[in-house]
C-alpha cells in the first residue's frame, strides 16, 4: 500500500536524509514539503527543500510556514548542530526553483480536502503549521488518515531542558494544540530516536547505496556527527527524523504505548511531553486528554537495514 503524505519539515541534515528516505521509498507518495522554522529560520527551510527536490530531481509543491512560535519571540536555531547553512556548512548550491505560493498551513488544508482520508501529515519540525491548519479547517481532524511526529520525550529525558525535546520545546503552545486534536497521532521522539546511534560505516553505505542522495547526507553529516560525538569515545550521529516514515513503511520494527497526553507550556517545563499509559491513572485531568501512540522501542538492525536497502532502490 503507498501512503499518501506530506512532510513538514526544517532541513536539517536528519531531516535531508528522512526526505531522501520518503523518496525513494516505493511505499510512500510525497504530496509536498511544507517548511517551518526550527533547525534553521523559515527562508532557509524553504530554500533548503527546494535544493534538496532539486538533487532528487522531484517535481513537487514546496511550501513556506511559519517563522515564530505560535506564542513568543522568535527562535534561536540550531546552526552549532546543523551548520550555517542547514548542511553542515558544505556549501552545496541552492536551487533556483520557486516556492508555491500558499502558505504551508494553506497547503496541507488544501490537499486534504482534495484527498480526503488519504493523507498522512508526517511533522519532524516544530508544529506551527499544524495548529494553523487546525484552525484554518477546524475539521481537518476528520479529513486527514493520521498525524505521525518526530518529537518529544515521553519516558526519557530531554535534549534542550531536562524535559523538553527540540521540535516540542520550539513551539510548546503549537504541539499542544496539536497534541488536543482528535485525530490518530504517533509520536517519534527520543524514547526511540536516541536508542539509535548511527556509526560512520552506515553512512559510507548510504554513499554506496545511492552516490547522489547517499554521498550528499555522508558530506552533509560530518559536521553533524562532531556535534554528536562531543565527549564520547566513538563518533555518531542520530538521524531521528527518519523514523515516523520508517514506521509508515514497517510498522512492525517499532514498539507503540498508547496513552494520555499532555505538553507543558509553563516557563519551567515549556515543551514537557507527558505521557500515562492507558489504565495507569483514574485523574479526571488526564482522562480527559487525548490518547496518542508513542514508539518506545525499535528493532535497531532491521531500521538501518531498511534505510539502506531504500536508498539503494
Amino acid at each position: 500500500m503507498t501512503h499518501k503524505i506530506i512532510l513538514d519539515t526544517d532541513p536539517g541534515i536528519d531531516d535531508a536524509m528522512a526526505i531522501f528516505f520518503a523518496f525513494q521509498s516505493p511505499d510512500i507518495e510525497v504530496l509536498g514539503l511544507t517548511t517551518v522554522y526550527g533547525n534553521v529560520p523559515v527562508t532557509m527551510s524553504a530554500r533548503n527543500a527546494l535544493t534538496l527536490c532539486e538533487l532528487a530531481e522531484q517535481d513537487i509543491p514546496v511550501t513556506q510556514g511559519v517563522g515564530m512560535p505560535w506564542v513568543g519571540p522568535e527562535s534561536g536555531y540550531a546552526h552549532f548542530v546543523h551548520g550555517d547553512d542547514g548542511f553542515g556548512n558544505i556549501d552545496f548550491p541552492a536551487s533556483q526553483r520557486d516556492l508555491d505560493p500558499r502558505s504551508s498551513a494553506q497547503f496541507i488544508v488544501d490537499m486534504a480536502r482534495q484527498h480526503p482520508g488519504e493523507i498522512t501529515l508526517v511533522a519532524i519540525g516544530p508544529l506551527g503549521n499544524l495548529a494553523l491548519a487546525l484552525r484554518l479547517e477546524p475539521n481537518l481532524p476528520q479529513l486527514v488518515k493520521g498525524v505521525a511526529i518526530m518529537g518529544g520525550a515521553a519516558f526519557v529525558k530531554g535534549n534542550v531542558t531536562p524535559v523538553a525535546e527540540a521540535n516540542i520545546w520550539n513551539d510548546a503552545h503549537a504541539a499542544e494544540i496539536v497534541f488536543a486534536a482528535d485525530w490518530d497521532l504517533k509520536m517519534f521522539g527520543l524514547d526511540v530516536t536516541n536508542s539509535v546511534p548511527f556509526t560512520p560505516d552506515f553512512m559510507d553505505d548510504l554513499e554506496l547505496r545511492n552516490q547522489k542522495l547517499g554521498g550528499f547526507v555522508k558530506k552533509s553529516s560530518e559536521f553533524y556527527t562532531d556535534f554528536y560525538s562531543q565527549g564520547r569515545d566513538d563518533r555518531v550521529c542520530f538521524f531521528h527524523d527518519a523514523m515516523p516514515l520508517a514506521y509508515l513503511v514497517n510498522p512492525e520494527l517499532f514498539e507503540m504505548t498508547r496513552g494520555h497526553a499532555r505538553v507543558s507550556t509553563d516557563p519551567l517545563n515549556r515543551g514537557q511531553t507527558s505521557v500515562a499509559p492507558i489504565g495507569t491513572t483514574m485523574s479526571p485531568l488526564w482522562l480527559e486528554a487525548s490518547q496518542i501512540d508513542v514508539a518506545t522501542k525499535v528493532d535497531h538492525e532491521r531500521l538501518r537495514q531498511l534505510y539502506l536497502d531504500t536508498y539503494a532502490l
